[in-house]
């Protein structure tokens, strides 16, 4: 099982789609997918550092059940035979929390770290936004390198193509089939 993380427009999507069609028999778990999923009383993400509370009790809750559901069925695939790439938003102490949750082994997990610029570049080429005055990718990156334990592969991507993340990621995991 691979494990993907880093802060939104890292590339987590664009890597673990790669990744697993790089593999003979995978399925590419969106951790998103089931925040979205929530459609009444739906509690949007607030990065830690935004404002001097954190995230509210809710936005927690909702936050560790959509990890504990993409955990659910990362492992379901796997009992089925595939290897799962579960790629999702998964900072500080939620890291080791959701790695706990997983049940498959071997489990590799990937922290995608490209510099701010890069991340501040891919945001602007998409349509989906998630920063803002507030919430920039600086203050995020800093957020991820200073509260999230260094758990795996923590790789910095700027100059990276997908397709050589892919390549590091599977030198790193050794055999995957």
């Amino acid at each position: 099982m691979f494990l993907i993380t880093g802060i939104p427009a890292s590339g987590k999507s664009t890597v673990a789609q790669a990744l697993a069609e790089r593999l003979p028999r995978s399925a590419h778990v969106r951790g998103e997918a089931f925040r979205r999923m929530i459609v009444g009383g739906r509690a949007e993400p607030v990065p830690a550092d935004h404002d001097d509370e954190g995230p509210g009790e809710e936005t927690l809750r909702q936050l560790r059940l959509r990890h504990t559901l993409a955990a659910a069925s990362a492992d379901a695939y796997a009992a089925a035979g595939f290897t799962p790439v579960l790629q999702d938003v998964i900072l500080g102490d939620e890291l080791p929390r959701t790695i706990a949750l997983l049940r498959t082994r071997p489990l590799h997990v990937v922290v995608l770290v490209p510099p701010p610029g890069t991340v501040a570049a891919r945001e602007a080429a998409r349509a989906k936004r998630v920063y803002d005055d507030v919430v920039t990718p600086a203050r995020l990156d800093r957020a991820l390198r200073s509260g999230t334990p260094r758990i795996g592969l923590w790789l910095d991507t700027g100059e990276q193509t997908p397709e050589q993340t892919v390549d590091t990621i599977l030198r790193h995991a050794g055999p995957t089939g």
